[in-house]
């Protein structure tokens, strides 16, 4: 039994392609390691509590609510948010909005999960779209901190720009980087490339206080390079990019993995280097740096891989309880304000010094 609820964690179990399985399954693994969590379950009661009963360390410490509508991976966002109101999914967001849960962490529907999020929880003020943020290992071995990831697969200038004063705020938050570097994802690093959204916002962020930490235009492989601490793009092409880098590291695993069991001599020569081999996989496996934010909410919504195992899943709420042990979202508002507000006092002094 744990002592005392300090955290408590609302679950969507039915958001996944391996639901609810390997989100129950996480959610034991965590608790064996966190005695001060307790989490909120919603979801089919008939097809968890099996599951459940297996469990060594969820006991006593959850609560499980019925939920009978599932929201499917094909489902419109529209349709998600209007028609299934008291889906696994809108319920646990809802428990973060009433206060009954600090952070939500679901597998399910990204578009949906994103609507339901924005609708229920409000964009943060000044913010007009929320976006995925995660942390991309890198040659640096500090993360690359990249948004959107795919929740807005079409963004202007304007939302690109927000996307910067997040990933800012972000990179200062949760790497405790002072001052960190801002790159814009392009075709190229030339000033004559790319379409107009990348064009503009890199003109808007010349023309603001973010100016002083711009690098400029940065290419795909800038992100393992670790080139800046931010990049920034648009959910269409950040959605393409990490699914190609998660494809390759499991393309390079599996050449490895079938290298050194190929032969009788390189499996001896896998047990003289299985510790740094382990240690190079765990960079490389999106499984351990599964769980991605939607910042830009008026609460902490962590979203998992689809297609993760429960390993991967328990990673995601391992992320969750980081953000809300930090008070990320608190340190976040802070920062955004002061941003905001000193590129308002920018474009007035320019106004004013324009017309004298």
């Amino acid at each position: 039994m744990v002592k005392s609820k300090t955290l408590t964690i609302a679950l969507d179990c039915m958001g996944g392609d391996k639901a609810p399985q390997i989100v129950i399954e996480g959610a034991d693994q965590v608790a064996s390691k966190n005695f001060n969590i307790y989490f909120l379950l919603f979801g089919d009661e008939k097809k968890i509590k099996p599951i459940i009963n297996h469990c060594r360390y969820l006991k006593g410490r959850f609560s499980l609510i019925h939920s009978d509508q599932v929201i499917s991976s094909d489902e419109k966002p529209s349709n998600a948010l209007r028609r299934f109101t008291q889906s696994s999914m809108r319920l646990a967001v809802d428990a973060v909005k009433d206060g009954k849960a600090d952070v939500v962490v679901s597998a399910g529907n990204t578009g949906a999960l994103m609507a339901i999020s924005k609708v229920v929880l409000r964009p943060l003020p000044g913010i007009d779209r929320p976006a995925i943020v995660t942390s991309i290992p890198n040659k640096k071995n500090k993360g690359t901190v990249f948004l959107d990831m795919g929740a807005n697969v079409e963004c202007g200038a304007d939302v690109l720009f927000q996307f910067a004063i997040m990933g800012q705020a972000f990179a200062k938050t949760v790497h405790k980087i002072e001052n960190p570097s801002l790159g814009v994802l392009n075709v190229g690093s030339e000033e004559l490339k790319g379409n107009d959204n990348v064009k503009s916002v890199a003109d808007k962020i010349r023309n603001s206080d973010l100016d002083k930490n711009f690098y400029g235009y940065v290419e795909g492989d800038d992100i393992a390079k670790g080139t800046v601490d931010v990049i920034v793009t648009d959910g269409f092409t950040g959605n393409i990019t990490l699914k190609a880098i998660e494809g390759t590291a499991k393309f390079i695993s599996g050449i490895i993995k079938e290298g050194f069991s190929s032969t009788i001599f390189s499996k001896i020569g896998y047990l003289f280097a299985m510790n740094s081999i382990r240690r190079a996989s765990k960079t490389v496996d999106p499984r351990f740096h599964n769980g991605a934010m939607l910042v830009g909410l008026n609460g902490v919504v962590v979203k998992s891989h689809g297609s993760t195992d429960a390993l991967g899943f328990a990673n995601a709420i391992n992320v969750a309880i980081s953000l809300v042990e930090n008070k990320i979202n608190n340190k976040i508002i802070i920062e955004l304000k002061q941003t905001l507000e000193s590129i308002k006092s920018s474009e007035t002094n320019s106004s004013v010094n324009s017309s004298k």
